[in-house]
């Protein structure tokens, strides 16, 4: 091995680390997650979230900067998110959203969302007439 190719590989393993340790120190968690009630109050959404591949029913949290996020506003049931948060005792504090088509969810959800979708459209297409 050349000198100057195990410098790099020391270099990478270094960048690689440092992010990696950067990743932790802060505890912001990357969840998904399918909105499975009718919101009724915008600062607590029922949800199937996925974190880690773990899904489970929690309460999104949401703080006065996602309250006020359009978004945020015109969530519907069956939407399909992408969260950054923390996970806390009365759910799961949302930090950024985004949402994504059901696509793109983890696999853990995919079906969930299926479902709820097909059932608004049972449900909820005939009472638009």
């Amino acid at each position: 091995m050349t000198p100057r190719l195990s410098f790099l590989i020391m270099l990478f393993c270094l960048i690689a680390m440092g992010t990696a340790s950067l990743a932790q120190a802060d505890g912001e968690l990357l969840g998904f997650a399918v909105v499975s009630e009718v919101p009724k109050d915008k600062a607590r959404i029922s949800a199937k979230v996925s974190v880690n591949d773990t899904v489970s029913d929690m309460k999104l949290l949401a703080s006065e900067t996602i309250l006020n996020n359009l978004i945020w506003k015109k969530l519907e049931i069956c939407h399909a998110m992408k969260l950054e948060g923390y996970k806390v005792a009365e759910g799961f504090q949302v930090v950024t959203v985004h949402v994504i088509d059901a696509s793109m969810l983890p696999m853990s959800l995919q079906s969930f969302a299926g479902d709820c979708l097909i059932k608004k459209a049972i449900e909820i297409a005939p009472l638009v007439d």
